[in-house]
């Protein structure tokens, strides 16, 4: 295994994921942001947010000297051998791109190498709309650099394919590795440097130009969201249907060799960081090159309304929902992180405040980042069971494991009226029904024969 140096400018889930995970194989990864808190923390083994087994990794690497987080970015690319740029591209008010975190990486990298004298390899692996890595990353290196891309460095666009929740995990074992080269040298220093990080548990790799790489990293994201907007579609029909279950119906079209299983786990729609903003971001592309996508607009529109299915389910069981005591189980948009953008919850609380409801919420890890949203407008609970208490119904929003195992029990003895609304599809409407009053997305009418709360 050869011995390289790497560089990453950004240290979001991205960057810092595969920082770590270029130096759990011993290579050195130097890290580079300008918030001096932020480095600080890092080299301390401290992640800026929570994802599974991160911490304890980030301080093994830390310690072992393999990871280092730098303020001096300039120093640290001309230490290394490949410069990975992991920065945010976050939406416009219009939903395209933000490229301003993309150009001042390129800027700074750029000026960086007007000061070295030996090739060095620039990778993107910020999700940018095709053309960007082209027309604006590569102008930038060469502007600022006053050197030749192809020459003097090299510049590929090498798309991640990481889910918050088991980034580092994906970093490790990705299922598949995208090069995107400017020219043959760049893309061969890439694959030698990934044949060699991942030696015989090298995933299937594909190299192809620019612009390709960018659109697989966009098409990737759009059919797993067109994947979930389409459940709930079918969900949506469902309640419609009097003994029909999405459930079921998911299971029965995910033996389809040609479907599979994944993401169709009918709910309350997609959140986070990724999905939202890139099927934004590809309609607003798409429209500059003249074509209108409407089946991502479609997509798009289904996610926007679905989570207000938990909304309705809550005012029919309720009638009115001024003054009564909702509980919210779960803030973040998805297990195992704490992660709050773009998540259901905030939307679904927002609406029950509109409302007049009271809300008092729970999640494992994303109570922090909720505070700073709603500060005193909600009431925080330290555990399920205590977020239960007093409650008139019960919105179960992110599938945690620590929910899952919550009993018919738990919501009996702790809540003022037993009312479950299920926005996960987690529990056994059978066996939940027989006590309280249970309510599921994609759960058609006669399907329970729920007693619960009859006078």
């Amino acid at each position: 295994m050869k011995s390289y140096c790497i560089s990453i400018v950004g240290t979001g889930y991205v960057g810092l994921c595969t920082a770590v995970a270029f130096a759990t194989k011993g290579y050195q990864a130097i890290t580079s942001t300008h918030d001096k808190q932020k480095s600080a923390s890092i080299n301390k083994g401290i992640p800026p947010f929570y994802e599974l087994n991160l911490q304890e990794t980030l301080q093994k690497v830390v310690r072992d000297g393999h990871l280092e987080c730098t303020l001096k970015r300039q120093e640290a690319i001309l230490n290394t051998d490949i410069t990975f740029i992991a920065v945010a591209t976050p939406s416009k008010p219009d939903g395209s791109i933000d490229l301003q975190h993309i150009e001042n990486a390129a800027k700074e990298v750029g000026q960086a190498l007007n000061k070295k004298d030996t090739y060095h390899l620039v990778v993107v692996k910020s999700t940018v709309v095709p053309g960007t890595t082209e027309n604006v990353v590569k102008p930038i290196l060469e502007k600022y650099s006053c050197a030749h891309c192809g020459v003097d460095f090299g510049l590929c666009m090498n798309p991640e394919f990481l889910r918050e929740g088991s980034a580092l995990h994906d970093a490790l074992n990705p299922d598949r590795i995208i090069i995107g080269e400017h020219d043959q040298k760049s893309g061969d220093g890439l694959e030698v440097f990934y044949r060699d990080f991942y030696a015989e548990k090298m995933p299937p790799l594909i190299r192809t130009n620019l612009p390709t790489a960018e659109l697989i990293k966009y098409a990737s994201n759009a059919f797993l969201a067109t994947k979930i907007s389409f459940i709930n579609t079918v969900a949506n029909i469902c309640e419609k249907i009097p003994g029909a279950d999405v459930t079921m119906v998911a299971k029965g079209i995910g033996l389809d060799k040609r479907i599979g299983p994944l993401f169709l786990n009918a709910g309350l729609g997609y959140g986070g960081s990724c999905f939202p903003k890139d099927v934004k971001a590809l309609i607003a592309h798409s429209k500059t090159l003249g074509y209108a996508p409407d089946l991502l607009e479609a997509v798009e529109n289904v996610n926007e309304t679905q989570l207000y299915k938990a909304v309705q389910l809550c005012r029919n069981l309720l009638i009115d929902l001024k003054g009564k005591n909702i509980a919210i189980l779960g803030l973040a948009f998805k297990p195992n992180i704490d992660d709050i953008r773009e998540a259901r919850s905030i939307l679904i609380i927002n609406q029950l405040l509109k409302e007049g409801a009271n809300i008092i919420a729970y999640d494992p890890v994303a109570i922090l980042k909720a505070k700073s949203i709603f500060k005193n407008k909600i009431k925080y609970a330290s555990s399920s069971i205590e977020c239960l208490k007093g409650a008139d119904c019960c919105i179960l929003v992110t599938e945690w494991e620590e929910f899952k195992k919550l009993k018919p029990e738990d919501f009996t003895k702790n809540m003022r009226q037993t009312i479950l609304i299920d926005g996960r599809r987690v529990y056994n409407p059978e066996e939940f029904s027989k006590k309280l009053k249970f309510a599921a997305i994609g759960l058609g009418p006669g399907n329970l024969k729920s007693t619960a709360n009859k006078p």
